[in-house]
């Protein structure tokens, strides 16, 4: 390999620091309801009595917050099956520069709530920013792997998640209640999205298209020769055409699966359970609890500052996702999925013994943040990177965008349980909610240990063979389904 092309240049840099602002959306959005939920209830409580001349019954503020909360998961569901229809027409670049369109409309319903007395316009808020990061989370990561040279892909392509993650702090940092967290300031926490938004629209125009959409898609090498000498800083890029125009052969010779084919066909049948099953177990991990609930997860269990424990949480977050981007290229994948579930399994049974003991022995709140800290480091050690990367390397070009819209249905399906369901159950179990999620935890662990394959080091045809003695089960018939050229 020709050593310039590990040679990180401005110009891919400028590329993939402007699109990750789409990453931190999605992160910022993730958290930033967590920190003013007293402060939007509130607000919820005022308005329904301004209206109704009495305040909001305790079951229907649960219900709104719930709905809130959910919402958001609600529009990255329609959002992340929609990126095909965005990518392919309009090319990626331009994809993430127009549904900056999404961000700006979220961020004004979301900024004037409160001036218009219409917590409804929080919620439609919440919803049209989930599309938007619903695509991002589409948009990003693929726009990411096509401009980055094959040997910086895997650790360009971890800074998504870097970038969610600091999303996600940023919006704990912002929510504190000498910051953006008051009574008057929630909208402008709320609204901040305006700002990323703006900043991403004016640098995407000084972004080149993807390479390979422009010379795939498009036809138009002379273009995509253009745009790789700027993004590798040589002249040489014959060996990355002669790979994009391998790639564009290999899919004219395969046939595209939809995602009604992916079901019905027993060659994807493994795989595709193995995809949904690494989703969920990211999801259903209870992460998400701890992001969207932890200033009243850490209220409950005696710390008398909440908020501080959920940015001490989010900057553990941050920095375990620094230490996976350096760990994910030198240790299985299956390995570190495996580590991951059972340091969260471990750390979800503690904090419930924690919060269970709480009002005996006031000293053990301090066990419970230690224990949500390991929690959220376990889960960037494995759950959280890990199955996007396995997805993507357990199927071909044709069924390969068909089972990455199913993994991210599912995972944004298992997002929406949790966050619209989570208060439900910890009212009806009280402490021991985490007890759950330590269940959840086991199952999956077992699921990986004898479904998952290791798919570090070895080719996507390595990968695939594994798979492939699924063919001896089937008759000719049954395989001609896909076309005679498919295969996994």
């Amino acid at each position: 390999m020709d050593s310039n092309r590990k040679t990180v240049t401005t110009q891919l840099m400028l590329a993939v620091g402007t699109a990750v602002i789409g990453s931190l959306q999605f992160g910022y959005n993730t958290g930033v309801i967590n920190a003013p939920q007293t402060i939007i209830e509130s607000f919820y409580n005022e308005t329904w009595f301004n209206r109704y001349s009495e305040y909001i019954p305790a079951s229907s503020l649960t219900t709104l917050w719930a709905l809130s909360v959910a919402i958001f998961s609600v529009g990255g569901i329609f959002g992340s099956f929609s990126v095909g229809l965005f990518v392919n027409r309009l090319g990626r670049r331009n994809s993430m520069l127009i549904v900056n369109v999404l961000a700006f409309i979220a961020a004004t319903l979301m900024g004037f709530s409160k001036l218009a007395a219409s917590w409804e316009m929080l919620i439609i808020g919440r919803l049209v920013v989930g599309v938007y990061s619903g695509l991002s989370t589409g948009f990003v990561p693929m726009y990411i792997g096509e401009i980055a040279p094959t040997s910086l892909r895997g650790a360009l392509g971890t800074l998504h998640q870097l970038g969610i993650v600091i999303g996600i702090l940023m919006a704990q940092v912002f929510g504190i209640d000498n910051i953006m967290g008051t009574p008057s300031m929630w909208p402008f926490l709320l609204g901040f999205i305006f700002i990323p938004a703006l900043i991403q629209c004016t640098l995407l125009p000084f972004c080149p298209e993807s390479p390979r959409f422009l010379l795939i898609n498009q036809n138009e090498e002379n273009k995509a020769k253009s745009v790789l000498k700027k993004l590798r800083g040589t002249d040489d890029v014959s060996a990355d055409i002669q790979e994009m125009k391998e790639e564009s052969r290999q899919m004219m010779r395969e046939k595209k699966v939809t995602i009604l084919e992916l079901f019905r066909s027993p060659l994807y049948r493994q795989p595709l359970l193995i995809a949904v099953m690494l989703q969920l177990s990211q999801q259903l991990s209870g992460i998400n609890a701890v992001f969207y609930y932890s200033t009243s997860i850490f209220k409950k269990a005696g710390v008398t500052q909440p908020v501080y424990a959920t940015i001490g949480a989010g900057v553990v977050n941050t920095l375990f996702t620094v230490v996976s981007l350096f760990v994910v290229e030198r240790a299985g994948r299956r390995s570190l999925h495996l580590l991951g579930l059972l340091g969260m399994a471990v750390s979800a049974f503690c904090m419930t013994v924690s919060m269970a003991l709480t009002d005996r022995f006031p000293g053990v709140s301090y066990i419970s943040i230690m224990a949500i800290f390991i929690f959220v480091a376990f889960f960037e050690i494995g759950p959280g990177p890990i199955p996007w990367f396995i997805v993507a390397e357990l199927f071909s070009q044709g069924p390969r965008p068909s089972a990455i819209a199913v993994a991210g249905f599912s995972n944004w399906t298992a997002n929406f349980i949790i966050g619209m369901g989570f208060q439900y159950v910890e009212q009806l179990t009280g402490p021991y909610v985490f007890i759950i999620f330590t269940i959840l935890l086991l199952m999956f662990l077992v699921f990986t240990y004898f479904k998952v394959p290791e798919t570090k080091g070895r080719t996507f045809d390595e990968i695939s063979a594994g798979f492939r003695s699924a063919r001896e089960k089937y008759s000719p018939d049954q395989l001609n389904v896909l076309g005679a050229d498919s295969q996994l």
